[in-house]
């Protein structure tokens, strides 16, 4: 049994209740980072037609609606085999398979894109080089590998993964030492940016923190780089 195994009932109620004193609820959040993920295909993905995507770590699928039509293939992996299967109830579209023994269960290049969100904070240090080099292993030469984590630097972040359960075992590790890891994986042109700013969904409040998406002060960020 993983740690995630006793959360496929009330995931939902656990990430609302760690975010609760930003008076937002947990869709507001995943909708930002749909947001930016529809960004970066568009931009390094725009001539593909129906992009194959992999979501590592996926939970119970909650990212999962908000970017299901971005994609033709959208698969999801977990170490819990209790919420892949919360997720699959849930998302009948989607491919779920567990993900045992450290190895992503598909071929190599299978995918143009592998995401891992607010995952890598859960791997023991000593593994993040080879997750995201088993990432890269799955994602097609030249497809994207990319990353959302947490902004250790932002303290409303620091206070969210306080108060919630199961980030207790969570090493936050920041958008440079992030890079540098994709470095020693061997992924190239390697980029990132920051988001969760301002906590507002109103488009003119998007464009202002998009002004700031070089600076380290959004609640998240996003590093990707190329397999």
């Amino acid at each position: 049994m993983t740690l995630f195994d006793t959360y496929d009932k009330n995931y939902r109620g656990v990430v609302q209740s760690s975010i609760d004193f930003s008076g937002l609820p947990h869709s507001f959040f995943y909708k930002a980072k749909a947001d930016m993920v529809r960004e970066l295909v568009t931009k390094r993905l725009g001539g593909v037609a129906k992009i194959a995507a992999l979501d590592v770590g996926c939970g119970i699928g909650m990212f999962h609606p908000f970017v299901r039509d971005l994609f033709g293939r959208l698969c999801g992996v977990d170490a819990s085999e209790n919420c892949i299967a919360k997720a699959q109830s849930e998302n009948p579209g989607v491919e779920y398979k567990a993900y045992m023994d450290h190895r992503i269960p598909y071929d190599a290049g299978e995918f143009d894109i592998s995401i891992a969100i607010c995952v890598m904070h859960h791997v023991l240090p000593a593994d993040w080089v080879a997750f995201l080099r088993d990432m890269a292993r799955v994602t097609r030469p030249g497809g994207i590998v990319c990353i959302i984590e947490h902004n250790p630097l932002n303290p409303l972040t620091q206070l969210s993964v306080r108060r919630c359960e199961f980030d207790r075992d969570a090493i936050l590790l920041g958008a440079r030492r992030m890079e540098r890891l994709m470095g020693e994986a061997r992924l190239r042109n390697i980029d990132s940016n920051y988001f969760l700013l301002l906590p507002s969904a109103a488009p003119p409040v998007r464009r202002i923190e998009r002004w700031f998406a070089r600076a380290p002060f959004g609640a998240q960020y996003m590093s990707c780089g190329e397999a």
